[in-house]
Parts: structure tokens; sequence; C-alpha cells
């Protein structure tokens, strides 16, 4: 088969790809072989002052609806030895006791670096503090002491079954006139991330208009529609206007650097870049843009 032939292929798996996500299907996830998604992140950390009779009745309530859990003191450093495999942590405050201001950094910097979420429990006055002290999007669900067990296991439960289907999973929508690099980003960032592809400026701007993205990644230098004239268009729709925008470009010399940022992005890669360094730069990214 001529290279042109499997080139045209591509071109056609990708369009076909582009044109799944604009009516609503998700992008491909990571899975075991079945079908099944796959996920680590199953486990409830249940965090508060001390391990009280009411932390504990919480705990075997989780476990005893076949969901790990664990508990774990304020301290920093107990929440990082128990952190691995947690998917969603729940702060349990007792008596009025809350979480000191190292605690409160360390959780939200883990939550959003690695897309996981957090229940409140405790008296009304706790709660609305807490609820200052952590970004909104990193808070799943609040409860207020006395607490229904039933309704707070549905809620653990509820919220296991939307992470596996990816509903709390950012979406980036990659825009290029490259089939072959579109799918080289797409491969790279599909296991965090929900990925949308388009091929060119305008099948972007339609995409946009049947979905939501929360980053840009947007090819600088493509034919008839540019990324400055993609990007202009953006900005000028009121619906469109706040999503960030980051430029992909092939050209790293001074001058080109220069005219891509004059355009205010909010960002630019090299095209060069590798995996392991986009995948920490997105991170970085969304934890500095948090809600």
């Amino acid at each position: 088969m001529s290279d042109n032939m499997n080139d045209g292929l591509d071109f056609l798996n990708d369009t076909l790809d582009f044109l799944n996500n604009s009516f609503g299907a998700g992008p491909a996830s990571s899975d075991s072989g079945d079908g099944k998604p796959v996920s680590k992140n199953n486990k409830v950390l249940v965090v508060g002052a001390k391990e009280s009779f009411l932390i504990r009745v919480i705990v075997k309530k989780i476990q005893d609806a076949g969901i790990p859990c664990e508990f774990a003191p304020w301290e920093v450093n107990d929440i990082y030895s128990r952190w691995k495999d947690t998917g969603l942590v729940t702060a349990y405050m007792d008596d009025g006791l809350r979480p000191g201001d190292d605690a409160v950094r360390f959780l939200t910097d883990k939550l959003a670096e690695e897309d996981k979420k957090l229940i409140l429990v405790g008296e009304k006055n706790d709660v609305s503090i807490m609820e200052k002290n952590f970004p909104v999007d990193l808070i799943y669900q609040t409860f207020i002491r006395p607490i229904d067990n039933d309704k707070f296991i549905a809620t653990v439960r509820e919220f296991f079954d939307e992470a596996r289907s990816g509903s709390f999973k950012k979406t980036i929508l990659v825009v290029d006139d490259d089939p072959n690099y579109l799918n080289l980003v797409r491969e790279w960032l599909r296991g965090k991330y929900k990925v949308a592809m388009a091929n060119s400026g305008m099948q972007a701007i339609k995409w946009l208009g049947l979905n939501n993205a929360d980053l840009i990644l947007l090819d600088y230098e493509m034919p008839v529609t540019s990324g400055a004239m993609v990007l202009e268009m953006l900005r000028n729709d009121e619906e469109t206007r706040n999503i960030p925008v980051i430029f992909l470009t092939g050209k790293n010399d001074k001058n080109s650097v220069i005219a891509v940022m004059q355009l205010k992005p909010d960002g630019y890669f090299l095209k060069t870049i590798e995996r392991k360094e986009l995948l920490d730069k997105l991170d970085e990214f969304f934890v500095l843009h948090r809600s």
C-alpha cells in the first residue's frame, strides 16, 4: 500500500474520530482488554483530627459497601503515606477540629494534580469555613452532621460511578492539520484527559459550537485558517473567549516565538516536546488555573 494511501486512511480515521466526538461520543480510554475501564483510584481516605468512634463507624460503613477505605490523621506525612489508590477524600471535622494550613495546602495540591475530589463532613460552621479554604471545583459534596449514613454511602458510590465514566476528566481539544501528530498527542493524553481532535480551524470552531473544552492545543501554522485566525475568532465569541489556548509550533527561533506570544495565548509548546514534559506542563497549567 502506498504512503499516500496510508496517509489518506489515517486522515479518514481521524475525521471519523472527530465526528464521533462532535456528537457526544467520548474518546477512547485505557481498558483491561475486555472493554471495562481500569481504575486503581478506588479507595476512600477519611481524614480527621483523630480516629474517633464516629469516624470508625464511617470507615466501617464504607468498607461494608465493598469500597476500600482507611483513616489518616490530619498530618501531611500520615496522609501522604496512605495516599496510594485514593480516589476520594472525606474530610471529617469532629468537635470543631479542622485541618491546619499545611494539610489543606497538601490536599489541595494533590487533589488538583490528580483530578480527585473531596467530601466535607462536619458541623455547619466548620463546613462553611472549609468550603472557603478549598477550591470549589475540588469539593464533590458536603454533609452537615449528623449525617444520613445511607445517603453518604450512596454519594460515595455515585462518585466512583462518575469517576469510572470519565466525568471528572478535563477535556482538551487538539487542533492540527497533521493527522499523524494528532494521533500521537491523543495517545499521549488519552489516559488522563478526554481528548477531542480537529484537523482544521473551522472544524474546531464547529466542534466548540456543540461541546465544551477546558483547554485548546492549537497548531499555530495551519493552512487556510491559521492558528492566529482561530484564536481571534475564539476571543470574539462570548461562548469561547475564556477557554485557555496554548499554541503548538514547530518553530523556536526568536522572531517566531515573539510573533506567537504577541497574540497573548495562554502559552506555547514546541512540537518537539516529549510526552512526559507535555504531561508535566499540562498538570502544572491546570494546577495554576484551577477555580
